[in-house]
């Protein structure tokens, strides 16, 4: 596999991509980070939190996480195109799944749903049309204070040494 090491990556902070998961291991190169390379055509780059909303928006475009075993609670990196599609559902009023509320960005995004870490949201995904205004908008706490989070820093995995690339249904 072409690709580089994840301390090479950054997050969006433009600081080294933290270890994001390894219960379940995450990433595209199911390494725990949420590294983009050049296999990666889905852009997995969004350390977020599922949700069973978002599980439920994901499945009704034809990506059923919860076939993989995933459910509300674990950390996932997601495709940056699917997040910004819930997000953009969010907002509007025609979507038949997303749920609607006062304020329409609460979706399947506010609400403890899909909370976004920063520090292990790789850079990647300010290229493929999230705005870092939008990141911060979801950040999950302190992140959003500008703390940073605090996951554990651990020494990268070089692909191919464990775990392989992701299969996901699109």
């Amino acid at each position: 596999m072409a690709t580089k090491p994840s301390n090479h990556n950054l997050n969006v902070l433009k600081k080294p991509l933290a270890l994001f998961s390894q219960s379940p291991m995450t990433g595209f190169y199911r390494d725990g980070y949420c590294r983009v390379g050049p296999e990666d055509g889905g852009n997995h780059a969004v350390a977020g939190v599922l949700t069973k909303e978002f599980l439920d928006f994901s499945a009704s475009r034809g990506n059923n996480l919860r076939s993989i075993g995933l459910e509300p609670g674990c950390k996932w990196c997601l495709c940056t195109a699917r997040w910004k599609e819930a997000m953009e559902a969010a907002k509007s009023e025609n979507d038949p799944v997303v749920p609607k509320s006062q304020n329409h960005e609460s979706l399947v995004l506010i609400d403890g749903a899909n909370r976004v870490y920063l520090h292990a949201t790789d850079q990647s995904a300010l290229n493929n049309g999230i705005t870092m205004e939008n990141l911060k908008k979801f950040a999950a706490e302190p992140e959003a204070a500008g703390g940073g989070g605090s996951l554990e820093q651990k020494a990268p995995i070089t692909p191919g040494t464990k775990g392989g690339i992701a299969k996901e249904t699109h």
